[in-house]
């Protein structure tokens, strides 16, 4: 029941971060309007507002103009039920499980408007950074000093690597959103666990950017997002970073 719950309050935040994904790279309110079709500009019932269901039932199509509505509806909601189902079912009902399901979910809407646009909401990124820092001091497993310093480091890191392959290459191979990113991360998560997001990070776009020429052969010159790779390897580390640690240093 625990977990059933879990999941279900999990498509509802969902819903609320497809309104963030859609109106934050348009700098419009997140509050108001009530949702509305994107395609016909009717408010959206609250019996068409279901999470998950309401699609079904619709059958993808909006209700007044008969317009296909985007399968990211859905799958953010379906996704979203997950990753809160995986973090109680790691921390429970607790203050722990509150601070990462609020990374977690920052990091959905980053990685979706990224994904859409190529671009990253900065100012979405510094009040989650600013509220990591803040609200570290409630976590038993995190300490102010340590969020700072992760939000610090996190940065740091990126921007050392962005300048470095600038100078090495001429040119840009990521982008300084990716930076501010990481210091959310870090803001959360501590800096002893930023360098272990990086490389799960790393090994996954790795691993995806090899499928991907693959898959696409010589016309394999095209950006990929980074912050995906970054939320996927937080969300990791969330659930088992302290035992990948532990096995590595032989613990």
């Amino acid at each position: 029941m625990k977990y059933l719950i879990a999941f279900i309050f999990g498509t509802i935040i969902g819903s609320f971060l497809n309104v963030c994904i859609h109106r934050i790279p348009k700098e419009e309110s997140i509050i108001t309007p009530p949702s509305y079709c994107p395609k016909c500009g009717k408010k959206i019932k609250w019996y068409d507002n279901i999470p998950i269901i309401s699609y079904l039932i619709l059958k993808g199509k909006c209700r007044n103009c008969k317009e296909k509505i985007s399968i990211q509806y859905p799958l953010v909601e379906l996704l979203t039920g997950f990753l809160t189902t995986g973090i109680v079912w790691k921390y429970g009902i607790s203050v722990t499980s509150f601070y990462f399901l609020l990374l977690t979910y920052v990091l959905v809407v980053v990685s979706m408007i990224d994904l859409k646009t190529m671009l990253v909401p900065v100012k979405l990124c510094y009040f989650a950074m600013i509220a990591g820092i803040l609200f570290s001091i409630f976590v038993p497993s995190i300490s102010l000093k340590d969020s700072i310093l992760g939000a610090s480091f996190g940065a740091g890191i990126i921007l050392f690597i962005i300048e470095t392959y600038y100078i090495l290459k001429g040119k840009e191979g990521m982008g300084y959103g990716d930076a501010n990113v990481m210091a959310v991360i870090g803001a959360f998560l501590g800096w002893e666990k930023v360098l272990l997001t990086i490389f799960l990070a790393s090994l996954i776009g790795a691993v995806w950017g090899i499928i991907f020429m693959i898959l696409r052969g010589k016309n394999s010159q095209l950006a990929l997002p980074f912050v995906p790779f970054l939320s996927l390897a937080t969300y990791v580390t969330i659930i088992f970073g302290n035992e990948l640690i532990s096995w590595y240093t032989g613990g």
